[in-house]
């Protein structure tokens, strides 16, 4: 690994006061900006002021953070009902830019900032940075996607408020991706997990060893990845491999970030974003330590504030380690990601794991859904790894062999296995796609 990461860590003195203040001043400040949360949101949405009175809830009910419980959950559904702007809770002349879903399940979902909005999601991810290991004056390459979706102007406006240089790439043009690594010397670049291992793919391509490369520092998000997946990454790249949460409803990037010196999970920034896990199937509010639903209040943003958003991403709560905030776990699976194939619950990130964990497979993947009559199947489309010294026809006879067992054993499915050449898998340029459905 090139450098440790300790050496990455920040002088506390550079941290924000509140990001290692006791657990007692971080939740009386919760409680303040709550109160005003809900407040805000009641007096200036209608669609929230409806929600509340159905179920005789008032902001005045909150005494305690605990009290939060006592107010109804926000879906997705909530945003595309009220499509474009019924969510916003100022005047539209104060909102200073929207960024919208990609709305191919449905209507899509706009959100709204005001410039205090910006201003805040660019300090929470100029931290997020920070807490990753970079620095003011760092070369920062950026691969997230400009324009509606939240992570290219996201994680840029971060990185010029923490004094980077800023390289705005954006996805796609993998060849010019590796030319500008080479050419710009950046130190950090930050893209989707699965669209780094095709940047090293294609380094490979060139004969540029990614071990050779300026890169030092890897912020991934955008989509749920696994420790062997961080574990892939920094073998081959020699480079810290740091996780990025967010989502467009809450923020953005930059609503928890994983720090450098410990890599153990990402700690939400609970000055903004107050987090709750909740029981999926009943919504009973869950203890710190139990695994189930993240649930995101906002406690600051002005344009579109968020009331308990079920964010469908499964996780768990956890103390402080580097910072004093509460770590979450490692998405690596959401409810609406879940299979059901013959009455076994199913995430992809199941199935990656065991992909990883042989030499003979590639860590690009695609699983189809397809049915038998009325039966319902899974299929793994996997590659030959480059590595493996194998011929294909070995490695679709072992490689086929191993997963099929690896998951009867470890999942408890049987399962299909193709296994194809190199690059034969669709690569992705940004969010991965991980299933496709041909039940039809």
């Amino acid at each position: 690994m090139t450098g440790t990461a300790n050496e990455y860590a920040p002088d506390p003195k550079i941290l924000d006061p509140i990001e290692i203040a006791s657990r007692d001043e971080i939740e009386a400040l919760q409680l303040e900006r709550m109160k005003w949360s809900l407040a805000h949101t009641y007096e200036n949405v209608a669609h929230y002021k409806k929600k509340f009175d159905a179920i005789g809830a008032h902001p005045d009910d909150l005494k305690s953070l605990a009290d939060l419980a006592k107010f109804p959950f926000t879906t997705k559904e909530d945003l595309r009902q009220n499509y474009p702007f019924g969510m916003f809770a100022v005047p539209q002349n104060r909102v200073v830019r929207v960024h919208a879903s990609s709305g191919t399940t449905g209507q899509p979902t706009v959100v709204g900032y005001t410039q205090n909005d910006i201003d805040t999601w660019s300090h929470v991810m100029a931290r997020s940075i920070r807490a990753s290991g970079g620095r003011a004056g760092d070369k920062l390459h950026v691969t997230f996607g400009y324009g509606l979706f939240t992570g290219g102007l996201g994680v840029h406006y971060g990185a010029e408020a923490l004094g980077c240089m800023v390289v705005p790439m954006s996805g796609g043009m993998t060849a010019r991706q590796v030319q500008l690594i080479v050419d710009f010397e950046p130190k950090i670049i930050m893209v989707t997990p699965s669209y780094m291992l095709n940047i090293l793919d294609e380094m490979a391509k060139q004969g540029v060893d990614p071990r050779d490369t300026s890169l030092k520092i890897g912020i991934y998000g955008a989509e749920p990845w696994t420790e062997e997946v961080r574990k892939e990454i920094e073998s081959r790249a020699d480079i810290h491999a740091v996780d990025l949460y967010g989502l467009s409803e809450v923020m953005g990037p930059g609503v928890s970030a994983e720090c450098i010196e410990t890599k153990d999970g990402l700690h939400v920034w609970e000055d903004h974003f107050y987090p709750e896990v909740i029981n999926p199937e009943t919504g009973e509010v869950l203890p710190d330590g139990e695994f189930g639903e993240l649930v995101f209040t906002s406690l600051t943003k002005e344009a579109l504030p968020i009331i308990r958003y079920r964010t469908r991403d499964l996780t768990r709560l956890l103390p402080g380690t580097a910072r004093s905030m509460r770590r979450m776990e490692k998405i690596t699976g959401r409810t609406d990601d879940m299979m059901i194939i013959r009455g076994v619950n199913v995430f992809p990130s199941q199935i990656e794991e065991l992909i990883l964990k042989s030499d003979l497979l590639s860590p690009h993947y695609q699983l189809e859904r397809y049915k038998v009559g009325n039966l319902e199947s899974l299929r793994a489309h996997v590659e030959i790894s480059p590595q493996s010294g194998l011929s294909l026809e070995e490695v679709q006879k072992q490689g086929t062999s191993y997963l099929q067992k690896a998951v009867k054993d470890n999942v408890g499915i049987s399962i299909d296995v193709e296994v194809h050449a190199p690059g034969k898998v669709a690569r992705s340029e940004g969010k991965a796609q991980r299933i496709v459905d041909n039940r039809e």
